[in-house]
């Protein structure tokens, strides 16, 4: 199913229930006094995130969700009854913006976290909260409140560790395919990857990290060039990014541009997206090397760093063969193990500094 990544929807909460004027009538009880009941809330609009769910793409088919209204108050002081909440699921990592105010509602970054998007209107108070000394029989209620309504923005960023970027035709998902049981379209032509697409990469038990195969990026990706722009956004979530790169390129590389070039231009389009993906740690990998002679490898590659001038981790792999690819993936299980044990340990030292202060 292609993932649909934006979506608009409509809420409107329930109106709250009128309070109602009544007055005992009961036989021997002349001056039985007012007794209209208090109408019930309306009902909320909830957002509950699902883990289930990868995509927004039901939300093509409904786009306006009402909650209950709540009932009027009755005699003999009875409540109306309140109105149902709506609930809405979306899938783990949808941000929510208020389209009226282009405000950021909040974040669904966990399973089951829930957001109220719409407040239910409160039910009116019946008449017997009128009544006073002096007014005795009071004939005032007061109506319900109107529920709120809201026009949302739903956007789905991935929820991944890793994120593969590069040109079209580096290999991304021949990579995400060789190190996880992901099966993304291969094909020797540009544009194969039409949507993101996860993998799990397990190193060992109950050691493993989620990898995303971004659609290829072109230049001028940021300013909505190609089928990778409106996916950048999946990066921004990622802990570590994997630049690939063909580094032998077919006549001169990708329309002319030589692998050395297409590291530079993406780093541009990335830069003019979100400057923070240029600070997050971004290893090089050097791909397609089954395609030059063995005697050539290490040469091409080494000319292709020097240009550049990385100063980080790179690595020579053939995707297609798996050769080179494995001990990539433990080298990422590694990086993530030592930030976990920084992240262990700087908590420890602020709580052993919070007791301290105590």
């Amino acid at each position: 199913m292609k993932l649909v990544d934006e979506a608009e929807i409509q809420v409107s909460a329930g109106n709250g229930g009128n309070g109602c004027v009544g007055f005992r009538r009961e036989k021997f009880i002349p001056l039985g006094g007012p007794d209209g009941g208090d109408g019930g809330d309306g009902g909320s609009v909830w957002l509950v995130a699902d883990e289930n769910l990868n995509t927004l793409v039901d939300f093509r088919h409904q786009r306006q969700f009402r909650a209950q209204r709540g009932e009027n108050g009755m005699g003999r002081q009875m409540y109306g009854k309140a109105g149902e909440d709506t609930i809405i699921t979306v899938p783990v990592g949808t941000v929510v913006t208020n389209v009226e105010t282009d405000e950021v509602i909040g974040d669904m970054t966990r399973h089951g976290d829930r957001m109220l998007v719409a407040k239910g209107g409160k039910g009116g108070l019946g008449n017997m909260h009128f009544k006073s000394s002096v007014n005795r029989a009071p004939r005032k209620a007061l109506p319900g409140l109107p529920g709120e309504e809201r026009v949302l923005k739903l956007e789905l960023k991935l929820l991944a560790d890793v994120g593969l970027l590069g040109f079209p035709n580096a290999g991304k998902s021949t990579l995400i395919r060789a190190v996880s049981a992901a099966t993304p379209k291969v094909a020797d032509y540009p544009f194969t990857t039409l949507y993101p697409n996860l993998g799990v990469v397990s190193v060992e038990a109950h050691r493993s990290f989620v990898i995303a195969d971004i659609p290829g990026l072109i230049e001028g990706a940021a300013d909505g060039a190609g089928l990778g722009a409106q996916f950048l956004r999946h990066l921004q979530r990622t802990r570590l990014l994997l630049h690939l790169v063909d580094m032998a390129p077919m006549e001169g590389g990708v329309e002319g541009v030589s692998p050395a070039e297409q590291v530079r231009a993406i780093e541009h389009e990335l830069g003019k997206h979100d400057s923070e993906l240029l600070r997050k740690p971004r290893w090089l990998i050097l791909n397609k090397s089954d395609l030059l002679l063995e005697e050539e490898q290490d040469e091409v590659a080494r000319g292709i760093i020097d240009e550049l001038g990385w100063t980080d981790r790179w690595y020579r792999v053939s995707a297609i063969g798996r050769e080179g690819t494995w001990p990539v993936m433990k080298d990422v299980m590694a990086f993530f193990d030592r930030q976990a044990e920084e992240a262990a340990e700087a908590a420890a030292e602020a709580a052993a500094s919070t007791r301290n202060d105590g």
